[in-house]
């Protein structure tokens, strides 16, 4: 299955893309079939084949979810933008505090059940011993 996406080149902190058109299972910096485009974040530059473009996209071949958004934003493909990303969230505070509050009053329970319990034994020998 063929898809476009972006290949980053550039140096480091310095990033620079091309557009290229890859298979879905190729490792992102290797081989791939053709170049058509390229974009600089850093200076807004954006440069893409549009004939080239359009045909494969004609041919049903997928896009990447970050360069459809990209595409979108420029006005070269039509449709919705995508979520490309999610940020994980951070575990709540407040579930972490609920949790050692419940463990006193669990731990509280048992030793309450067992001082009712300690009389009832006692008072077993002493009617035994009594009859």
């Amino acid at each position: 299955m063929l898809i476009i996406r972006l290949q980053r080149t550039g140096k480091k902190n310095q990033a620079d893309f091309r557009i290229v058109l890859t298979e879905k299972a190729a490792p992102v910096q290797k081989k791939f079939l053709e170049v058509l485009g390229s974009y600089n974040p850093r200076k807004k530059y954006f440069q893409v084949k549009e004939d080239r473009l359009k045909h494969w996209l004609g041919q049903h071949v997928a896009l990447s979810e970050t360069l459809n958004n990209l595409l979108v934003t420029k006005g070269l493909h039509s449709g919705p933008k995508v979520k490309a990303f999610s940020i994980p969230k951070k575990p709540v505070v407040a579930e972490a505090a609920a949790k050692p509050e419940a463990a006193p009053v669990s731990a509280e329970t048992p030793a309450s059940a067992e001082t009712p319990a300690a009389p009832a034994e006692q008072a077993k020998p002493e009617e035994a011993a009594a009859q």
